[in-house]
């Protein structure tokens, strides 16, 4: 049987819009109490339905567990500024009530050997639809501006060499990543100087919105990989 992709994505795409709604509500409800904000920016897709028929038939998944074993047909993004910042946005997650995390995979702290780094939660969204309600999963990745660039980078590789990098590159990708997790480790050893300079020149001329978050909502979001 044929599926209507455009019908089984449309829940998809309504909670990617509704996430990344309240996820930058968030940030700006921190924005306004004046505090730091462990959301630097919030971006979304629906996976594009070659990827999913590709994905399904590498990992074998049947058209009847689909919904079940994909857990990231619906993606969100969002990203800090410091390490610290990732485990604080779990917590705020864990406290939601909206929202159910059902598995989370840590690889800040268990790096992948690439040199891979990034928290991953996956949660249960309801999702309110003309006929009724329906809880779908989506998967949240949280990682420093630093680690998203690594992996921007090592994705748009993985396309020329499907994966399969020459020894020289691949130790190559992996002395970036460490060099990268070295940039955050400086910066979380400074996190309250750069956090106060930061408060001083967004707010110290009356600002209400600090200048570093006008351009968000331009954010590219194609740029927004799956890994």
């Amino acid at each position: 049987m044929t599926r209507d992709w455009d019908s089984f994505l449309m829940p998809y795409q309504q909670a990617v819009d509704e996430l990344k709604i309240k996820f930058r509500g968030m940030r700006k409800q921190f924005q306004q109490a004046n505090e730091h904000t462990p959301i630097e920016f919030v971006t979304g897709r629906v996976k594009p339905v070659d990827s999913i028929i590709e994905k399904q038939a590498r990992r074998y998944i049947s058209d009847e567990l689909l919904e079940q074993d994909m857990q990231d047909i619906a993606g969100l993004r969002i990203q800090c500024q410091f390490v610290e910042d990732i485990y604080q946005i779990v917590d705020l997650l864990h406290q939601r009530t909206d929202m159910k995390v059902v598995e989370e995979r840590d690889y800040v702290t268990n790096v992948k050997p690439s040199g891979y780094r990034s928290y991953h939660v996956v949660i249960e969204y309801p999702v309110q639809l003309v006929h009724g309600e329906k809880k779908l999963l989506a998967e949240i990745q949280i990682r420093t501006m630093s680690m998203n660039f690594w992996a921007t980078i090592e994705h748009s590789l993985n396309y020329k060499y499907q994966g399969e990098f020459p020894d020289e590159l691949k130790a190559r990708l992996k002395r970036a990543a460490e060099a990268s997790f070295m940039l955050d480790k400086e910066m979380s050893e400074i996190r309250e100087e750069i956090q106060e300079a930061q408060q001083l020149f967004s707010y110290g001329k009356g600002q209400s919105v600090p200048p570093r978050q006008w351009n968000e909502e331009e954010h590219d979001e194609n740029r927004h990989h799956q890994q």
